[in-house]
């Protein structure tokens, strides 16, 4: 029980400080017998922090359980 609430913490408080994750896919744009364009498209994910400090407060209640016993 410790251990998951260490591991929800951490994850928490990488939700927090990192709110967004940005990655590329590859789209066609033109696309004309063997002559192929392609251009990046940027795509974003992106969180409140408050979901991270949420997650943290679970793992500090698992934490806080895991010391009860």
């Amino acid at each position: 029980m410790k251990k998951t609430g260490i591991v929800l913490i951490i994850v928490g408080l990488l939700l927090t400080i990192f709110t967004t994750v940005s990655f590329f896919t590859r789209e066609d744009v033109v696309k004309i017998g063997d002559l192929k364009i392609t251009a990046n498209k940027p795509h974003n994910f992106r969180w409140s922090p408050f979901i991270g400090i949420a997650v943290m407060a679970v793992g500090g209640i698992f934490v806080w359980q895991g010391y009860k016993k």
